[in-house]
C-alpha cells in the first residue's frame, strides 16, 4: 500500500465511529457533520475492503474485521500523537482530564490527599472519577482508551498494560467510641454485636466468615453496605462493629471511632494500579499516577 495515497484523518474519524458503534454519535464527538463522518466511513470501508459497521437487529455493530482494528488503531493514533505533540509542555500548563477507575475503598484514601498536589503542580488537570464494574471491564476500557488509570486489586492483566503494587492494606475492627465491646476487647465481645459487611453485590457472607467457621464460631451480619464511604457514620449512631481495611479509617477518627487489631488474623490484600501502555508518554497521566504513588506512601 503506498501510504501517501492514505488520508491519515480517516483513521481518527474510524477510531470514533468504532467507539461509538454509531456514525451520529462519532460525528457529535468529533465535531463533524453526519454526512461527512458517512463519507469518510465510506472511504474506510474501501480501504478496509469491509463494511466494518453494520445494522443487527435495532441498532449497529462492529464486523469481526472491525473488533480487530480498535487496538492497533488506537496505537497507531496514540504514536502518531507523540511523534506530532511529544509531551515537553510544562505541567502547569496543561489541560487535560485524567479518568481514574477505582472502587470506593480506595476513592476513600486517593481523593483525600491528592487533589492539594494536584491543585499545586498541575492546576489545568481534572479528574474523572468512574465507578469500578470488575477486572474484565476494567481491562477492556483501559484497551479502547475509555478510561486513563484503575485502582483496585488488579490481576496481572497481560504485557500491553503496567500494573504495580500501590500497598498491602490490612484490616482493623472498628466501633463506635464508648461501644460496650471496646472495654476488654475480645474474640467474644467482637462477635457479641452484630456486624456490618460491606459488598456491592449483596453477598452476606465473605472470607472472615470463612475463617470463623474454621474455629467453630460464627457471627451475625446485621447490616449489608454496598459502600465502605457509609460506614462510618452508621457506626457511631450504632452498636453494628465493622471489619474494615485500615486505610478507610478517618484520619480523624479518634473522637468518634474506636479501632482494634482483629482478634483473629485477618488476610489483608494489594492494592495495585495499572495503565496501557500507550499511556506512557502522557505527561497528564503520568504526573497523576505519580501523585497517587506519592500519597499512598505517605499514608
Amino acid at each position: 500500500m503506498n501510504l501517501r495515497s492514505v488520508d491519515l484523518n480517516l483513521l481518527v474519524v474510524l477510531d470514533a465511529v468504532l467507539d461509538e458503534a454509531h456514525v451520529s454519535r462519532a460525528a457529535i464527538r468529533l465535531g463533524l457533520s453526519q454526512p461527512a463522518t458517512s463519507s469518510a466511513l465510506d472511504r474506510c470501508r474501501h480501504l478496509f475492503g469491509d463494511p466494518l459497521l453494520e445494522r443487527a437487529g435495532g441498532g449497529m455493530r462492529l464486523t469481526a474485521k472491525a473488533k480487530a482494528l480498535r487496538e492497533p488503531l488506537k496505537e497507531v493514533l496514540a504514536s502518531v500523537v507523540t511523534i506530532l505533540d511529544p509531551p515537553q509542555r510544562a505541567l502547569a500548563d496543561i489541560r487535560q482530564s485524567v479518568r481514574v477507575v477505582m472502587a470506593d475503598h480506595p476513592a476513600v484514601i486517593v481523593t483525600r490527599s491528592l487533589f492539594g498536589p494536584l491543585r499545586d503542580t498541575a492546576p489545568g488537570i481534572d479528574l474523572v472519577i468512574m465507578p469500578w464494574h470488575g477486572a474484565a471491564d476494567v481491562t477492556e476500557r483501559l484497551s479502547r482508551g475509555d478510561v486513563d488509570l484503575a485502582i483496585s486489586v488488579l490481576p496481572p492483566l497481560g504485557s500491553q498494560f503496567h500494573r504495580i503494587e500501590l500497598l498491602q492494606e490490612t484490616y482493623v475492627v472498628a466501633m463506635r467510641k464508648g461501644h460496650p465491646a471496646a472495654a476488654g476487647f475480645n474474640l467474644d465481645a467482637w462477635l457479641s454485636y452484630p456486624h456490618i459487611l460491606v459488598s456491592g453485590r449483596g453477598d452476606r457472607h465473605g472470607p472472615l466468615d470463612e475463617a470463623l467457621a474454621s474455629l467453630g464460631r460464627s457471627r451475625r451480619v446485621g447490616l449489608v453496605m454496598p459502600s465502605f464511604l457509609m460506614v462510618p457514620s452508621t457506626l457511631e449512631a450504632s452498636d453494628l462493629i465493622a471489619l474494615l481495611p485500615r486505610h478507610c479509617i478517618p484520619p480523624d477518627h479518634e473522637s468518634s471511632l474506636a479501632v482494634f487489631e482483629p482478634p483473629i488474623a485477618v488476610q489483608g490484600f494489594p492494592l495495585h494500579m495499572a495503565w496501557h501502555k500507550r499511556r506512557d508518554s502522557d505527561m497528564a497521566v503520568q504526573h497523576v499516577a505519580q501523585l497517587i504513588r506519592d500519597c499512598l506512601q505517605e499514608e
